[in-house]
Protein backbone atom coordinates (compact mmCIF):
# COMPACT_ATOMS: atom_id res chain seq x y z
CA UNK A 1 0.00 0.00 0.00
CA UNK A 2 1.12 3.53 -0.02
CA UNK A 3 0.14 7.32 0.42
CA UNK A 4 -2.04 9.07 -1.53
CA UNK A 5 -3.25 12.57 -2.77
CA UNK A 6 -7.39 13.32 -2.56
CA UNK A 7 -7.98 17.16 -4.16
CA UNK A 8 -10.23 18.29 -7.10
CA UNK A 9 -9.59 21.25 -9.45
CA UNK A 10 -13.16 22.34 -8.41
CA UNK A 11 -11.46 23.74 -4.64
CA UNK A 12 -9.81 26.18 -6.59
CA UNK A 13 -12.94 28.31 -7.49
CA UNK A 14 -13.19 29.25 -4.25
CA UNK A 15 -12.18 32.90 -3.89
CA UNK A 16 -12.93 35.28 -0.98
CA UNK A 17 -11.05 38.25 -2.71
CA UNK A 18 -7.76 39.50 -4.47
CA UNK A 19 -5.46 39.77 -1.54
CA UNK A 20 -7.38 37.31 0.79
CA UNK A 21 -4.21 35.03 1.95
CA UNK A 22 -6.51 31.79 1.91
CA UNK A 23 -6.20 31.93 -2.03
CA UNK A 24 -6.25 28.95 -4.80
CA UNK A 25 -2.33 30.17 -5.11
CA UNK A 26 -1.99 28.26 -2.16
CA UNK A 27 -3.21 25.02 -3.91
CA UNK A 28 -0.74 25.57 -7.02
CA UNK A 29 2.37 25.88 -4.40
CA UNK A 30 2.10 22.62 -2.95
CA UNK A 31 1.79 20.77 -6.57
CA UNK A 32 4.59 22.76 -7.61
CA UNK A 33 7.07 21.54 -4.72
CA UNK A 34 5.48 17.72 -5.55
CA UNK A 35 6.74 17.96 -8.84
CA UNK A 36 9.84 19.38 -7.74
CA UNK A 37 10.69 16.87 -5.17
CA UNK A 38 9.49 14.08 -7.75
CA UNK A 39 6.35 12.60 -5.18
CA UNK A 40 4.11 13.65 -7.87
CA UNK A 41 5.09 10.64 -9.74
CA UNK A 42 6.24 7.88 -6.47
CA UNK A 43 2.46 8.84 -5.06
CA UNK A 44 -1.22 7.99 -6.11
CA UNK A 45 -3.34 10.44 -6.88
CA UNK A 46 -7.43 10.61 -6.92
CA UNK A 47 -10.27 13.09 -7.53
CA UNK A 48 -12.55 14.05 -5.05
CA UNK A 49 -16.38 13.52 -4.97
CA UNK A 50 -18.67 16.17 -3.29
CA UNK A 51 -19.93 14.95 -0.37
CA UNK A 52 -23.38 14.20 0.12
CA UNK A 53 -25.39 16.78 2.29
CA UNK A 54 -26.83 14.36 4.24
CA UNK A 55 -23.36 13.67 5.72
CA UNK A 56 -22.61 17.17 6.42
CA UNK A 57 -25.33 16.56 9.25
CA UNK A 58 -22.64 14.52 11.14
CA UNK A 59 -20.55 17.38 12.43
CA UNK A 60 -23.34 20.47 12.26
CA UNK A 61 -26.75 21.57 12.81
CA UNK A 62 -29.22 20.92 9.98
CA UNK A 63 -30.36 24.95 9.81
CA UNK A 64 -26.61 25.47 9.72
CA UNK A 65 -26.34 23.70 6.61
CA UNK A 66 -29.01 24.89 4.95
CA UNK A 67 -28.40 28.59 5.65
CA UNK A 68 -24.83 27.68 4.12
CA UNK A 69 -26.66 26.27 1.04
CA UNK A 70 -29.89 29.00 0.97
CA UNK A 71 -27.19 31.68 0.65
CA UNK A 72 -25.05 30.51 -1.71
CA UNK A 73 -24.54 33.34 -4.51
CA UNK A 74 -24.63 33.13 -7.87
CA UNK A 75 -22.59 36.35 -8.42
CA UNK A 76 -20.53 38.55 -6.23
CA UNK A 77 -19.46 37.54 -2.50
CA UNK A 78 -21.77 36.45 0.51
CA UNK A 79 -19.90 37.13 3.71
CA UNK A 80 -20.36 34.57 6.84
CA UNK A 81 -18.05 36.31 8.91
CA UNK A 82 -15.26 39.31 8.59
CA UNK A 83 -12.97 36.77 7.33
CA UNK A 84 -14.73 34.44 5.07
CA UNK A 85 -16.71 34.31 2.70
CA UNK A 86 -19.12 32.63 -0.57
CA UNK A 87 -18.68 33.01 -4.09
CA UNK A 88 -20.56 31.52 -6.51
CA UNK A 89 -18.25 28.17 -6.59
CA UNK A 90 -17.52 28.52 -2.79
CA UNK A 91 -20.70 25.72 -1.83
CA UNK A 92 -19.01 23.44 -4.43
CA UNK A 93 -15.48 23.68 -3.47
CA UNK A 94 -16.00 23.42 0.16
CA UNK A 95 -18.57 19.88 -0.63
CA UNK A 96 -15.35 18.97 -3.18
CA UNK A 97 -13.23 19.69 0.19
CA UNK A 98 -15.16 17.53 3.27
CA UNK A 99 -15.68 14.67 0.08
CA UNK A 100 -12.13 14.22 -0.41
CA UNK A 101 -11.63 13.38 3.05
CA UNK A 102 -14.77 10.97 3.31
CA UNK A 103 -13.61 9.03 0.59
CA UNK A 104 -9.71 9.37 2.03
CA UNK A 105 -11.12 7.45 4.53
CA UNK A 106 -12.61 5.16 2.31
CA UNK A 107 -9.39 4.59 0.09
CA UNK A 108 -7.70 3.72 3.72
CA UNK A 109 -10.52 1.62 5.27
CA UNK A 110 -10.63 -0.74 2.26
CA UNK A 111 -6.22 -0.59 2.04
CA UNK A 112 -6.21 0.83 -1.38
CA UNK A 113 -4.10 3.31 0.59
CA UNK A 114 -2.15 3.29 4.09
CA UNK A 115 -2.51 6.84 4.69
CA UNK A 116 -3.74 9.80 2.60
CA UNK A 117 -3.18 13.59 2.39
CA UNK A 118 -6.29 15.96 1.37
CA UNK A 119 -5.37 18.75 -1.04
CA UNK A 120 -8.26 21.06 -0.85
CA UNK A 121 -9.87 23.97 0.52
CA UNK A 122 -11.55 25.50 1.66
CA UNK A 123 -9.98 24.32 5.07
CA UNK A 124 -12.30 23.63 7.91
CA UNK A 125 -10.70 23.37 11.60
CA UNK A 126 -12.63 26.61 12.85
CA UNK A 127 -15.56 26.02 11.44
CA UNK A 128 -17.93 25.22 14.19
CA UNK A 129 -21.25 23.08 14.73
CA UNK A 130 -23.65 26.16 13.76
CA UNK A 131 -20.95 28.80 12.18
CA UNK A 132 -18.28 29.47 9.59
CA UNK A 133 -15.43 31.32 11.19
CA UNK A 134 -11.80 31.67 10.44
CA UNK A 135 -11.39 31.20 6.66
CA UNK A 136 -13.34 27.62 7.10
CA UNK A 137 -17.48 26.77 6.20
CA UNK A 138 -17.64 22.98 6.65
CA UNK A 139 -15.32 21.02 9.19
CA UNK A 140 -14.06 18.83 6.82
CA UNK A 141 -12.09 16.52 9.55
CA UNK A 142 -15.16 16.35 12.09
CA UNK A 143 -17.26 15.48 9.69
CA UNK A 144 -14.89 12.43 8.53
CA UNK A 145 -14.37 11.51 12.67
CA UNK A 146 -18.30 10.27 12.71
CA UNK A 147 -18.12 9.02 9.45
CA UNK A 148 -15.68 6.21 10.13
CA UNK A 149 -17.04 5.51 13.22
CA UNK A 150 -20.12 4.62 11.75
CA UNK A 151 -19.44 3.74 8.54
CA UNK A 152 -16.97 1.25 9.98
CA UNK A 153 -17.31 0.83 13.60
CA UNK A 154 -14.17 2.25 14.34
CA UNK A 155 -14.10 3.53 17.97
CA UNK A 156 -11.48 5.51 18.91
CA UNK A 157 -10.61 8.09 16.56
CA UNK A 158 -7.83 10.77 17.32
CA UNK A 159 -7.69 14.44 15.80
CA UNK A 160 -4.06 15.71 15.67
CA UNK A 161 -4.35 19.50 14.79
CA UNK A 162 -0.84 21.08 14.50
CA UNK A 163 -1.87 24.80 12.99
CA UNK A 164 -0.94 27.26 14.62
CA UNK A 165 -4.26 28.54 15.21
CA UNK A 166 -6.41 26.19 18.05
CA UNK A 167 -8.50 24.11 16.49
CA UNK A 168 -11.68 25.72 18.01
CA UNK A 169 -14.50 24.28 15.29
CA UNK A 170 -13.13 20.70 15.69
CA UNK A 171 -13.42 21.04 19.63
CA UNK A 172 -16.71 22.66 19.61
CA UNK A 173 -17.90 19.71 17.79
CA UNK A 174 -16.61 17.03 19.00
CA UNK A 175 -16.79 17.88 22.68
CA UNK A 176 -19.05 16.02 23.80
CA UNK A 177 -19.33 12.53 21.40
CA UNK A 178 -17.59 9.64 22.63
CA UNK A 179 -14.62 7.59 21.36
CA UNK A 180 -12.10 10.67 19.84
CA UNK A 181 -9.72 12.50 21.82
CA UNK A 182 -8.61 15.94 20.20
CA UNK A 183 -4.99 17.34 20.62
CA UNK A 184 -4.59 20.84 19.22
CA UNK A 185 -1.08 22.90 19.47
CA UNK A 186 -1.32 26.38 18.85
CA UNK A 187 -0.04 30.03 19.63
CA UNK A 188 -1.25 31.44 22.70
CA UNK A 189 -2.51 34.36 22.30
CA UNK A 190 -3.48 34.02 19.35
CA UNK A 191 -6.86 33.77 17.11
CA UNK A 192 -9.56 32.99 17.96
CA UNK A 193 -8.77 33.67 21.24
CA UNK A 194 -11.16 31.69 22.71
CA UNK A 195 -9.08 28.40 23.71
CA UNK A 196 -9.00 27.06 27.35
CA UNK A 197 -5.74 24.92 27.92
CA UNK A 198 -6.60 21.57 28.82
CA UNK A 199 -3.93 18.11 29.73
CA UNK A 200 -7.48 16.24 30.56
CA UNK A 201 -8.57 14.22 27.63
CA UNK A 202 -10.63 14.00 25.73
CA UNK A 203 -9.38 17.63 24.85
CA UNK A 204 -5.60 18.04 25.37
CA UNK A 205 -5.18 22.11 24.27
CA UNK A 206 -1.01 22.63 24.28
CA UNK A 207 -0.93 26.56 24.22
CA UNK A 208 2.50 27.95 23.27
CA UNK A 209 4.73 30.77 23.37
CA UNK A 210 5.08 33.43 20.24
CA UNK A 211 8.98 32.98 21.10
CA UNK A 212 8.28 29.12 20.64
CA UNK A 213 11.20 27.30 18.21
CA UNK A 214 11.26 23.62 16.80
CA UNK A 215 12.96 22.20 19.94
CA UNK A 216 10.10 23.55 22.31
CA UNK A 217 7.51 22.55 20.27
CA UNK A 218 8.91 18.73 19.83
CA UNK A 219 9.30 18.84 23.86
CA UNK A 220 5.44 19.98 24.32
CA UNK A 221 3.97 17.21 21.79
CA UNK A 222 6.04 14.52 23.60
CA UNK A 223 4.95 15.70 26.66
CA UNK A 224 1.45 16.93 26.35
CA UNK A 225 0.26 14.57 23.32
CA UNK A 226 2.30 11.48 22.61
CA UNK A 227 1.56 9.94 26.42
CA UNK A 228 -2.48 10.48 25.84
CA UNK A 229 -2.32 8.52 22.62
CA UNK A 230 -0.37 5.81 23.86
CA UNK A 231 -2.88 5.29 26.78
CA UNK A 232 -6.22 5.92 24.19
CA UNK A 233 -4.87 3.36 21.21
CA UNK A 234 -6.65 5.22 18.58
CA UNK A 235 -7.93 2.51 15.47
CA UNK A 236 -7.41 5.79 12.97
CA UNK A 237 -5.93 9.33 13.21
CA UNK A 238 -6.73 12.32 11.57
CA UNK A 239 -4.27 15.14 11.57
CA UNK A 240 -5.38 19.25 10.66
CA UNK A 241 -2.34 19.55 9.04
CA UNK A 242 -1.70 23.51 9.12
CA UNK A 243 1.67 24.86 8.42
CA UNK A 244 1.12 28.67 9.02
CA UNK A 245 3.48 28.18 12.19
CA UNK A 246 6.67 27.87 9.98
CA UNK A 247 8.81 30.47 10.55
CA UNK A 248 8.94 32.21 6.97
CA UNK A 249 4.78 32.76 7.73
CA UNK A 250 3.93 36.45 8.95
CA UNK A 251 0.40 35.17 9.83
CA UNK A 252 2.34 33.91 13.51
CA UNK A 253 5.79 34.37 15.28
CA UNK A 254 6.15 30.35 16.33
CA UNK A 255 8.98 29.57 14.36
CA UNK A 256 9.06 25.98 12.86
CA UNK A 257 10.74 24.77 10.05
CA UNK A 258 10.00 21.91 7.50
CA UNK A 259 12.44 19.46 9.44
CA UNK A 260 9.67 20.03 12.36
CA UNK A 261 6.67 19.24 10.48
CA UNK A 262 8.27 15.74 9.14
CA UNK A 263 9.11 14.88 12.64
CA UNK A 264 5.39 15.54 14.20
CA UNK A 265 4.20 13.67 11.21
CA UNK A 266 6.78 10.75 11.47
CA UNK A 267 5.81 10.82 15.68
CA UNK A 268 1.92 10.20 14.61
CA UNK A 269 2.82 7.50 11.63
CA UNK A 270 4.76 6.17 14.75
CA UNK A 271 1.52 5.47 16.52
CA UNK A 272 -0.87 4.81 14.16
CA UNK A 273 1.80 1.93 13.07
CA UNK A 274 1.22 0.56 16.77
CA UNK A 275 -2.40 0.91 17.06
CA UNK A 276 -4.18 2.19 14.06
CA UNK A 277 -2.45 -0.23 11.26
CA UNK A 278 -0.86 2.63 10.00
CA UNK A 279 -4.18 4.68 9.26
CA UNK A 280 -3.91 7.85 8.57
CA UNK A 281 -5.58 11.01 6.57
CA UNK A 282 -4.50 14.33 7.08
CA UNK A 283 -5.86 18.02 5.47
CA UNK A 284 -4.85 20.72 4.77
CA UNK A 285 -6.16 23.63 7.18
CA UNK A 286 -3.20 26.52 7.57
CA UNK A 287 -0.34 28.15 5.43
CA UNK A 288 0.07 31.51 3.69
CA UNK A 289 3.45 31.87 3.08
CA UNK A 290 3.48 30.02 -0.47
CA UNK A 291 7.34 28.57 -1.01
CA UNK A 292 7.53 27.60 2.66
CA UNK A 293 3.70 25.58 2.59
CA UNK A 294 4.82 23.56 -0.53
CA UNK A 295 8.02 22.70 0.98
CA UNK A 296 6.44 22.22 4.46
CA UNK A 297 3.36 19.89 2.51
CA UNK A 298 6.35 17.65 1.25
CA UNK A 299 8.16 17.26 4.25
CA UNK A 300 4.84 16.21 5.72
CA UNK A 301 3.90 13.73 2.68
CA UNK A 302 7.61 12.50 3.19
CA UNK A 303 6.87 11.55 6.90
CA UNK A 304 3.32 9.80 6.11
CA UNK A 305 5.25 7.68 3.61
CA UNK A 306 7.78 7.54 6.11
CA UNK A 307 11.14 7.21 4.03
Amino acid sequence: MTVGIIGHHRCNGHMMGEYHPESPARIDAIQDQLIRSGLEYVIKQFDATPIDKSLLLLAHDKHYVDYIYNNAPSEGLFRLDDDTAMNANTLTAARYSAGAIKDAVDLVMNETLSSAFCLTRPPGHHAERDKAMGFCIFNNIAIAAEYVKKQYGIKRVAILDIDVHHGNGTENIIKDKSGILFCSSYQYPFYPFKMQESNTPPIINTPLPPTTKGPEFRQAIKDKWLVHLHTFKPEFIFISAGFDAHIEDEMSQISLTEDDYRWVTEEIKTIADTYAKGRMVSALEGGYALSALGRCAVAHINGLIGN
